[in-house]
């Protein structure tokens, strides 16, 4: 059977015919499989939902109760209609999944987006052999060389002990970013308390109920904020709220912070290469070991992916779907 009748691009998404649903569709579907809870792959108004326990919890948390009509948790190989279905981790965030659809004996591998470097909040990339490998390229092209992040949280607590007597505001997207970055803290070693504004509060508390060691969390929404660090999600720098803070060193988690000119645009004075994506090397290395007989690229950079399997003689199709990256990285 040819994959592209088992999946292939509509107005609302990716869809499969055989089994009446769409994977991460764009707008409101009667069925939807969901690789993950960021705002621009979990979307609400959906007839039925199938993910992770995790992604339909996060999807609750950020959508309310009734984000759905129906919900269903995916658990091991399921069937479709006449399609076998897996979830399998994609290394992102919290319950992140890549969705495999099997017909006919024909595997293809929808990965939503996924990362390889290791995360402690979430479960790490499983590589899933498959025929087609549906793949991101928000970081496609070769300048993209993620560092280790271990380092990068190295480079934030010399610039602490440095400047004590200024406060470091790190601006960390609200799912996954954020709770990334202060796990990654915890396992350096730093145990002081760390504030969290408002917006991260509900989605940290909901990690630490699934295991995640986050430390002591204080509030930096009150006047006297008991802690040198502070995460914030972006928009908060542009508020009044930032306003409270005298002399901070402002901070930036993002892989889009390899590009200088980005990190002078939000005048970061301290950026931090820190990524869940795949960067170049990870994207291609992950090619090279899923070995797929084709590769579909759902959005990004797609041209430089597009190029790099010409070059490997690895059949490659842009799907262009518009619609995903509307939660930034």
């Amino acid at each position: 059977m040819r994959a592209d009748s088992i999946l292939f691009p509509t107005e609302a998404g990716l869809y499969c015919p055989d089994g009446g649903f769409h994977i991460d569709p764009l707008k409101p579907v009667a069925r939807a499989l969901i690789t993950h809870g960021h705002s621009d792959h979990a979307r609400f108004g959906h007839g039925a939902v199938m993910a992770t326990a995790e992604t339909l919890e996060i999807m609750r948390l950020r959508m309310g109760e009734g984000f759905a009509g129906t919900t269903q948790v995916a658990a091991g190989n399921m069937r479709i209609g006449g399609v076998s279905v897996g979830f399998h981790p994609a290394g992102h965030v919290l319950g992140s999944s890549q969705i495999s659809v099997e017909v006919g004996g024909c595997r293809i591998v929808v990965s939503g987006d996924y990362a390889r470097q290791p995360n402690p909040t979430c479960a790490a990339f499983q590589p899933v052999p498959c025929d087609v490998f549906v793949t991101e390229a928000t970081f496609g092209l070769p300048v993209f060389r993620f560092p280790d992040p271990a380092g990068q949280v190295q480079k934030l607590l010399a610039s602490m002990a440095e400047f004590p007597d200024r406060p470091h505001l790190v601006g960390a997207y609200a799912l996954g970013k954020a709770q990334h970055v202060i796990a990654l803290l915890r396992e350096a070693g730093y145990d002081a308390p760390i504030a969290v504004h408002g917006a991260l509060k509900t989605l940290c508390e909901y990690y630490v109920s699934r295991g995640v060691n986050l430390g002591t969390l204080v509030p930096a929404s009150v006047d006297e904020v008991a802690a040198q660090l502070v995460i914030a999600p972006p928009p908060a720098f542009a508020s009044p709220w930032v306003q409270r803070f005298r002399d901070p060193v402002l901070a930036f988690a993002s892989g889009w912070m390899a590009v200088r000119a980005r990190a002078r645009q939000r005048g970061v004075e301290l950026p931090l290469i820190i990524s869940d994506h795949v960067d170049w090397p990870a994207l291609t290395a992950t090619l090279t070991e899923l070995a797929p007989g084709e590769v579909w690229v759902t959005h990004g950079t797609e041209d430089g992916v597009i190029r790099w399997c010409e070059l490997q003689q690895i059949p490659a199709r842009p799907l262009r779907l518009v619609g995903y990256e509307d939660e930034a990285e």
